[in-house]
């Protein structure tokens, strides 16, 4: 960001973690630039970038040490995330699904979090929709299906995958009815990818469709879907103390406000110089853009404190917040977003037909930003849910 532009006053302290996390961001932007534009060509992360990534420890921040990661604090993760997202989308998104899926490190067996997040350096990615099959068989299951939107992909060596498990071929249902549903990873040779990530926004991640047919896994590689609305059980190499789903929220949210602050300092250093068609004065002197920008930037920091606010409250009531916690996390995500969306789309609207150029960065800004609000996450279902609850309706995911 232009540090001669003026800025609201925000002195509230960081962690000495923090600060640290974010120097390493700041190490590898100039990489993360370099390749930018590749990126977007070639629908996937170059491989300079992912090797800075990997040399300064992002892709594995969230994990335990005693799984090969640094066990970094929730808003510190949320930091990275947001910074990222300043410099390239993309890269803060497979960031931030690889901060998710590695949550998984402390839900399976200790031996195969060794194995699949200290004993190699790829990535570990991959879709918790399930939308496979895996018949149960003596010692685990056979996996097949097809699965979508497996971002970092052209980085990865595992790949976990939802799937209802299946006796003979029907549905098994769990004890409270529900189909069983268990998370299953398997190796990157197992994995055959399919060429489909042609997209308005988000391009440079690799977001690939793939399929499994046929394939063994082991119950150690395995972890049952309805576990993972808890905090994972206690161990001494337990990372964080939070739900995989409550922590899942944090990626895309975090993500989205990192656009829309890109977004906000990409427009200021614009609109000083932009003077519109038949126009005596910069945009900049406009008092209808003077308005708007005021409102942009409102909603930009009251998305960052709301952020804020839901990782202290994750952070500290992970094993005891139950529903009150899930649901101040959902809202808080999709407001955020909400919020972010909604300000990216101010900036891009008062930059008239300039935003538009691909040489603008208000043009990747948007495309992105409408492409990351379109995740679950951060789904205005979200919203209505958490209505839902505070009505007395109980918490659900959908209707």
């Amino acid at each position: 960001m232009n540090t001669d532009q003026p800025e609201l006053i925000n002195r509230v302290p960081i962690s000495a973690e923090a600060r640290e996390w974010l120097e390493k961001v700041a190490g590898i932007t100039p990489v993360i630039e370099k390749f930018r534009d590749e990126a977007e060509r070639e629908r996937r992360m170059p491989v300079p970038v992912f090797e800075a990534l990997a040399a300064a420890g992002i892709h594995r921040m969230v994990v335990s040490e005693e799984f090969g990661g640094a066990r970094v604090e929730l808003r510190t993760a949320g930091a990275v995330l947001t910074a990222l997202a300043r410099v390239d989308a993309s890269v803060a998104w497979q960031m931030g699904v690889q901060a998710a899926i590695a949550r998984f490190s402390d839900y399976l067996p200790e031996a195969v979090s060794r194995e699949l997040f200290r004993d190699q350096p790829a990535l570990v990615i991959g879709s918790v929709n399930p939308t496979g099959r895996a018949e149960a068989v003596p010692g685990g299951y056979r996996l097949n299906g097809r699965w979508g939107f497996a971002s970092g992909s052209a980085h990865a060596a595992w790949f976990v995958s939802a799937a209802v498990v299946t006796e003979d071929g029907q549905p098994r249902r769990g004890p409270s009815g529900a189909p069983d549903i268990r998370m299953l990873f398997v190796p990157r040779e197992r994995v055959r990818m399919l060429d489909t990530w042609y997209t308005l926004g988000l391009r440079g991640t690799g977001s690939e469709d793939y399929l499994v047919e046929d394939v063994f896994v082991a119950d150690a590689y395995a972890v049952d879907m309805a576990a993972m609305v808890a905090a994972p059980p206690a161990r001494p190499s337990r990372a964080h103390a939070v739900s995989y789903y409550d922590w899942g929220l944090f990626g895309t949210a975090a993500t989205a406000l990192g656009i829309a602050q890109g977004a906000l300092a990409a427009f200021k250093a614009f609109a000083g110089g932009k003077t519109p068609a038949l126009g005596l004065s910069t945009l900049a002197a406009g008092h209808v853009v003077q308005e708007r920008v005021g409102r942009a930037e409102i909603l930009v920091r009251s998305a960052r404190l709301l952020l804020e606010d839901a990782a202290w409250h994750a952070s500290r009531h992970g094993r005891d917040g139950g529903d009150a916690l899930s649901a101040t996390l959902r809202l808080s995500a999709a407001t955020v977003a909400e919020n972010s969306s909604a300000a990216v789309d101010l900036l891009f609207r008062l930059a008239g037909s300039s935003s538009i150029y691909a040489d603008n960065p208000l043009e990747r800004y948007f495309r992105d930003m409408h492409s990351a609000e379109k995740h679950i996450t951060v789904s205005p279902t979200n919203i209505e849910m958490a209505g839902q609850y505070l009505l007395g309706g109980g918490l659900s995911v959908r209707r």
